[in-house]
């Protein structure tokens, strides 16, 4: 099976793939990703772009993700001599670790006992800007600064809010402004309200002091953020309001590359960041679902199997998965054929509540890009929940991740709250190939949705060959907790009825942005040719060479 050749869309009043064989930019809003493209336009590779889009994103986008947000990329660098599809994959993780002075301890003192959603207790060291920084010291070839022009102007000069994120923003409002006697938040209004009220669709919205921020990354190569002024300002907002995080804790991050991890599915490779990523749930359930026939979209078998997949493996990765040196169990254990063995065989004909396995020891916005020369970025940031922990760094717009949320106060708990630990990590990039060979990157975005839309579209790519548009246009369902479902509107009645009568309690979704944010860019090895495709969930597109 070729990928991305299937020019049809059977999902009517859907968008057709993008074709380009110069270079493209998949990302969440039409500014972020025409920036992208305006860099890949001046000379930029698929790196530059990526950090131009990801920047504006910050931007147009702080529902979603910011400069005090997380990282994660998977980045293609293609070998010259042998072709855009050759060359190599890297990981880079730039999540980062709890403050020194969040103990477990300290947090069960504070009267709570499980760890909150806002406030300074749920806010770990950003990566965002490290990240950035780091994608182009090691494969940029623009200036970095010119990287950050487009989201400084836009933040600078104003934007018109897009329908989805208007939508998001207004649910926020109502959010934080129940939370505004807390010293720490009450900056949320001021910089993301400051008409009074959050940005309605097509009003345009200015940030002035993220303008300035941006600037101060750009001029220092995001040195500011950890060792400068911007750091300062940081370490005196979070003593001055109850925070834990410091100075230090800045100044001792770095970002970390990685190895990436894969599993072979039906030819496949599909990769994924290591833990403390969950990239390797989506993993471990297309794993379990490789020992079946690969059936038909929208088969009541091929359904079913696919939700007891994914429970199985979600299951397995709450339990197991927090950072890579504090696992208890090995990756290869949890990816091994043995252990996908033994979980297939717990799937019959009707739905099951399902318990951890023991295998032998041994908020978030998505992008894709790619250059005329091969080279491909899968990259995602995220402020966790929306906007993050609501707590605003005043005159500076930089919005705090919640990213603590994850940890357990539970001290037996593989993932358990530690000073300089890195929590369980939603957000997740992915990446295909074949062989030696580069096909592209795909994600969705959304929280604990991810996996389960990284294993549906790599499903609809593979087992079902539709194109990435169709790809991401299809319907979706999501596990959510015990035999709970929720599916969108787009399947059959009848496949709904028969999941209800195997035990699994269907829900049936009212708003789709719940369900995840993709974007896929394959490259054809034959031509070169890359065949895009963008979220029809929110206010995506894709913009070409």
């Amino acid at each position: 099976m070729s990928l991305g050749l299937n020019h049809n869309n059977p999902y009517p009043s859907r968008r057709s793939a993008t074709y380009s064989k110069r270079g493209m930019v998949a990302a969440s809003q039409p500014l972020a990703s025409q920036a992208g493209r305006d860099i890949l336009a001046g000379g930029g590779n698929a790196i530059d772009a990526a950090i131009a889009t990801a920047a504006v994103l910050t931007v147009v986008e702080p529902t979603g993700n910011g400069i005090g947000g997380d990282a994660f990329a998977l980045v293609w660098i293609a070998d010259p001599a042998g072709g855009g599809g050759q060359g190599k994959l890297h990981g880079l993780n730039a999540s980062g670790q709890a403050p020194a002075s969040l103990t477990r301890d300290a947090v069960l003192a504070a009267g709570h006992d499980e760890m909150p959603l806002h406030g300074w207790t749920p806010v770990t060291v950003p990566g965002v800007p490290a990240a950035w920084a780091e994608l182009s010291k090691q494969y940029g070839k623009l200036d970095f600064a010119t990287l950050l022009e487009p989201a400084i102007r836009i933040a600078r000069e104003g934007f018109p809010v897009s329908p989805v994120i208007s939508q998001l923003w207004q649910r926020a409002e109502i959010e934080f402004r129940a939370l505004s006697d807390d010293p720490a938040v009450a900056p949320w209004l001021d910089a993301f309200a400051p008409n009074g009220h959050a940005p309605q669709p097509g009003e345009l919205y200015r940030n002035e002091a993220q303008a300035r921020t941006l600037e101060a990354l750009a001029e220092s190569h995001c040195d500011s953020f950890y060792r400068g002024e911007l750091a300062a300002r940081i370490d005196a907002f979070s003593q001055a309001t109850g925070g834990y995080l410091r100075a230090a804790d800045l100044a001792a991050y770095a970002p970390e590359w990685v190895t990436p991890i894969s599993v072979n599915y039906r030819g496949y490779d599909v990769w994924e960041i290591p833990p403390n990523g969950q990239g390797m749930v989506a993993l471990m359930a297309l794993k379990v679902m490789a020992g079946f026939d690969p059936g038909v979209r929208d088969a009541p078998l091929t359904l079913h199997r696919q939700l007891e997949a994914m429970k199985l493996a979600y299951t397995d990765g709450h339990f197991h998965i927090t950072q890579a040196d504090r696992m208890r169990v090995e990756v290869e254990a949890l990816l091994s054929d043995a252990y996908a063995d033994t979980r297939r065989r717990l799937i019959g004909e009707r739905a099951i509540d399902p318990a951890p396995g023991e295998p032998q020891a041994g908020g978030t916005v998505y992008l894709a890009t790619a250059d005329s020369d091969g080279n491909m970025v899968s990259y995602i940031q995220s402020n966790y929940h929306g906007f993050g922990a609501g707590v605003v760094v005043p005159d500076t717009g930089i919005s705090l991740q919640n990213r603590g949320h994850g940890f357990s106060l539970d001290a037996d708990h593989v993932n358990v709250l530690e000073p300089g630990k890195r929590t369980f990590h939603t957000i997740i990039p992915g990446f295909l190939t074949q062989g030696d060979t580069a096909l592209g990157p795909f994600g969705v975005m959304g929280g604990f949705m991810q996996p389960q839309g990284h294993m549906q579209v790599v499903m609809n790519l593979v087992d079902f060959g539709l194109n990435p548009q169709a790809a991401l246009d299809a319907p979706r369902w999501q596990w959510m907790g015990e035999r709970k479902i929720g599916i969108e509107p787009g399947y059959p009645l009848h496949l709904i009825r028969d999941m209800a009568e195997r035990g699994h309690r269907i829900s049936i979704a009212v708003d789709s942005t719940g369900y995840g944010r993709g974007q896929v860019i394959l490259r054809d090895p034959n031509s070169g040719v890359y065949c895009g495709g963008t979220e029809p969930r929110t206010d995506a597109s894709i913009a070409v060479l």
